[in-house]
């Protein structure tokens, strides 16, 4: 997995303890999915389920029975990205045939992006405001995502720009450097996020991320990422295409996520 800090994510292959507990969440993600108090989570016309913090695991990563979360990703991060954390309740990211919709409030242009860009966005980096402004508010360590369904990898799959970690780290460094002094989570980034997303999608291959249930999905905290549109025939289980997602803070706050690997 040596790949992972050149390209900004790496795939690791199933394994038992996974699937041991993709079989106990996948259940406790169903609850959650079907849940009438998580209503407000079904977007985009009940296309996608964001599903933030709904997984009911506890801090170890166990749930609805099953052992605490382990295997060659959780070893990686351990090894490679600090140590490995205290987890919180997981995202349960469930997509559906006819994915993008409109999104409740979306604008014209926030929708084309979200059709043609695969609303490509680095996690953490929030827009506030009227007009919209962007801060680093939530600096994750990393990103594990763990299937949870079968799918096929047109079926609105996860899409990462490769190396965009690095670009993003170039131009996010030096807004922060002639900041004055301000604190990093208060320094406004739109126009170097704008500009880094541009030279993105010029120069970067924007590649599918995919996995069956029993694989351990890793992305780089700064890379560029977003889901595909959910292509004509594609198939899925009839749940749909289910991922439980890990986004741990990072525990030196912004300036560790800007500076460490």
């Amino acid at each position: 997995m040596n790949h992972f800090f050149d390209k900004g994510w790496a795939v690791f292959s199933p394994e038992e303890a996974v699937l041991d507990w993709v079989h106990h969440a996948r259940k406790d993600a169903l609850r959650a999915i079907n849940d009438p108090a998580l209503a407000e989570w079904h977007q985009c016309e009940g296309t996608w389920f964001v599903g933030l913090d709904v997984l009911n695991n506890d801090r170890q990563g166990r749930v609805a029975g099953s052992a605490a979360l382990s295997g060659a990703a959780v070893d990686f991060v351990s090894l490679h990205c600090g140590d490995w954390p205290e987890l919180h309740k997981a995202q349960v990211s469930g997509v559906f045939p006819g994915y993008p919709r409109p999104r409740t409030g979306e604008t014209e242009a926030g929708f084309r992006y979200r059709v043609k860009r695969d609303a490509a966005h680095v996690d953490g980096i929030i827009g506030k405001g009227d007009p919209k402004r962007r801060f680093v508010e939530e600096p994750h360590a990393f990103i594990l995502g763990l299937p949870l369904t079968e799918a096929d990898q047109q079926a609105a799959p996860l899409v990462v720009w490769e190396g965009s970690h690095k670009l993003m780290r170039a131009a996010l460094r030096q807004a922060m450097e002639t900041s004055d002094g301000a604190e990093l989570g208060a320094v406004d980034v739109t126009e170097a996020y704008q500009q880094a997303r541009r030279e993105v999608f010029e120069s970067c291959a924007r590649v599918v991320v995919h996995g069956p249930p029993g694989s351990a999905i890793l992305v780089h905290r700064l890379a560029l990422h977003g889901v595909a549109p959910w292509a004509q025939g594609a198939m899925a289980e009839p749940e749909g295409r289910l991922i439980a997602y890990f986004r741990p803070p990072m525990p030196g706050g912004v300036q560790q996520w800007l500076n460490a690997p």
